[in-house]
């Protein structure tokens, strides 16, 4: 079984990964029930010209390739930066249970800080949400990548 850190500095791995290839430094893991890893991802929207492929897209698409289904109710996600708009509408449309994410997103985040999409009793389905695992390894990714551009 895979712990939340565990999960984390794997995904801080996929992130300083996407970091090196031109892609913002964000990556996720998604976690079955049991907690053994079922799908991985890390923004590759540089490198496939693909507006929606962000880390937890692609860990989405991973997890749901790899159980065969949809529906990933009972999963977690983990991902070193708050999750968008989008990423959170992918979360809750997977069903994901679970989100669990790193650095506070002030500017476009959906999971509490701007928006708080996930946990939005309007919608039909809600995931439970824990931030700031990690935050300070992935805050310090994210600065360092855009210091660099800057």
């Amino acid at each position: 079984m895979v712990t939340d850190s565990t999960a984390m500095d794997r995904a801080l791995a996929l992130a300083r990964d996407a970091g090196a290839s031109g892609d913002v430094p964000v990556g996720a893991v998604v976690l079955d029930a049991a907690g053994a890893v079922v799908g991985e991802g890390r923004n590759v929207r540089e490198v496939t010209g693909d507006p929606t492929a962000h880390a937890e897209v692609v860990a989405l698409r991973e997890a749901a390739a790899s159980l065969g289904t949809w529906n990933l109710e009972g999963c977690t996600l983990v991902v070193t930066l708050e999750p968008c708009l989008m990423c959170a509408g992918a979360l809750l449309q997977a069903r994901i249970s679970r989100l669990v994410f790193g650095a506070w997103d002030d500017k476009a985040g959906a999971a509490g800080s701007v928006y708080d999409v996930v946990r939005d009793r309007r919608l039909p389905y809600r995931a439970e949400v824990v931030g700031g695992v990690a935050e300070e390894a992935a805050t310090r990714l994210l600065q360092e990548f855009f210091t660099d551009r800057r």
